[in-house]
């Protein structure tokens, strides 16, 4: 590696990357292992000094010091890829380099910012003339450095130049095809981002709910529920998240032997993308209970003094055990295989939304390539969600999708056997239980909101259709002969 210290430097590099901590390291590392020259730079010098020395050594890997340097070392048009925390950071690094920067240039920003920043950035730099890709990047420091899942979004217009660089370091489904593709304008990638992690805070929360009732309603050991996690891994549930938590619960720790899932404090941490994932579906309208579900059971793990207390004084009932466990186990695979399914439902519903909303044209059966490697969330049954929206691009719901009506159909039964045992056990299950909600409200015919509706035009006035007039047309009455005739505005549906 030449370290360049000229006052002009030579614009050799195709790529830079600011933001020297783990993840943008092993993105570095990874553009240079696919043949990329790579210019990089971090708030502090030092951390440059010290990377070039270290893990760069001998690479294609150019040290920027300063703003100036480091954007003189990019081949035009210039693109630099933002690896900072979300938020202000964000808006700094972008006014500390656009100086430099011409007409054409690419500003791509990869780490887990809000959608709706990502639309006010990309706007407000298309007024300079730079190109602006909101890039979401699923996979850890593992997925970062071997091929992540990334999904683009932006100024369409920087794809034919960023596109080969970030398809190269993306992961491969198996038969090849890069998990990375250009999901759509604006804020979309970064969207489509956030409801991955969405979706991870469900998959997360519902094994942690299996691994509850097995040790708390079953009674198995650590090595015991490990042992079960790595069968179901084997199969239908199939997936990245399944195959570590087996992992985990093998381990044992090594100053006392036990097993270390059993050490670890049971609260839960967050960074705030569940959050705006559920957020994000309460203003568009779309019920993605099973996810906000999960964002909640993380904030109660975190009411742990709170939770001691309580488990002193408020009575429930034994969670004792009585029936054969491996057919309970065969239940519990297929209630967390069903409740899975509803999660990335609403997930893909909540993605709907959002392009009906925001004029976005999202192919739902590529997004599910997108994840079938490299992310988080990665599973065999994305392969299904592919081939069902393949089948049927303009699917209202994946629970209609002939696979899925049949796949929860057959575990159906089962599905309401844990969770009745869970509620008779005094086990919570956030998770299990609102996704079975949701299936059962999304085949009800009718629901009871009827009679809220009449609660709501009965104190204010807000009016209701009838089932025996045309939609559309709405009716007040005047339930107590002293309101009058005065109506309030309609309402959303």
């Amino acid at each position: 590696m030449t370290d360049t210290t000229a006052s002009v430097p030579t614009a050799t590099a195709d790529i830079g990357l600011v933001g020297l901590a783990v993840m943008g390291e092993n993105l570095v590392l990874n553009l240079e292992s696919r043949g990329f020259t790579v210019a990089v730079h971090n708030r502090t010098v030092a951390r440059i000094d010290d990377f070039l020395a270290g893990r760069a050594q001998g690479r294609r890997i150019l040290g920027g010091r300063s703003a100036e340097e480091f954007v003189a070392l990019l081949k035009k048009p210039r693109a630099i890829m933002i690896m900072v925390r979300a938020g202000s950071a964000v808006d700094d690094t972008i006014e500390l380099f656009t100086p430099y920067l011409e007409p054409g240039d690419i500003l791509i920003d990869g780490g887990n910012s809000h959608y709706l920043d990502t639309e006010r950035r990309a706007s407000r730099l298309a007024d300079r003339g730079l190109l602006f890709v909101g890039t979401g990047v699923s996979g850890g420091e593992e997925g970062a450095l071997n091929g992540p899942s990334v999904m683009p979004g932006g100024h369409e217009a920087a794809w034919p130049h960023v596109g080969p660089m970030l398809q190269a370091i993306a992961a491969r489904t198996p038969d090849g095809t890069p998990c990375c593709d250009w999901v759509g304008a604006g804020g979309a990638g970064h969207f489509v981002k956030m409801v991955h992690n969405g979706i991870e805070y469900a998959d997360m929360q519902m094994i942690g709910e299996a691994y509850h009732l097995m040790r708390d309603v079953l009674g198995l050991s650590a090595p015991e529920m490990s042992d079960v996690f790595a069968r179901w891994n084997t199969g239908r549930l199939g997936s990245y998240l399944i195959e570590i938590t087996a992992n985990i619960l093998a381990k044992t720790d090594d100053v006392t032997g036990l097993p270390l899932v059993d050490l670890i404090l049971d609260t839960a941490g967050q960074k705030g993308t569940g959050k705006w994932t559920s957020e994000a579906a309460l203003t568009l309208g779309v019920p993605a209970a099973t996810i906000a579900e999960a964002v909640f059971a993380r904030a109660i793990s975190a009411l742990k003094d709170e939770r001691v207390a309580a488990s002193r004084v408020l009575e429930g009932p034994a969670t004792s055990f009585e029936g054969d466990k491996d057919a309970f186990l065969a239940d519990l695979e297929l209630a967390l295989y069903a409740s899975k399914i509803c999660s990335y439902a609403q997930g893909f519903a909540l993605m709907g939304g959002a392009a009906r909303e925001y004029g976005w044209r999202l192919d739902f059966g590529r997004i599910a390539h997108l994840w079938r490697e490299g992310c988080i969330i990665r599973a065999v049954f994305l392969d299904d969600i592919h081939e069902a929206y393949m089948e049927e691009p303009r699917l209202p719901s994946l629970l209609l999708a002939p696979f899925f009506q049949r796949a929860t159909s057959e575990a159906s039964a089962a599905w309401r056997r844990v969770v009745s045992r869970a509620v008779l056990s005094g086990v919570p299950v956030p998770a299990f239980s609102s996704a079975l909600s949701y299936f059962d409200a999304y085949r009800s015919a009718k629901l009871p909101a009827n009679l809220l509706q009449a609660q709501r035009d009965y104190f204010g006035a807000h009016q209701y259709e009838r089932t025996d007039a045309p939609r559309g047309q709405f009716f007040h009455t005047d339930w107590t002969g002293e309101g009058g005739v005065t109506a309030s505005s309609t309402y959303n549906v």
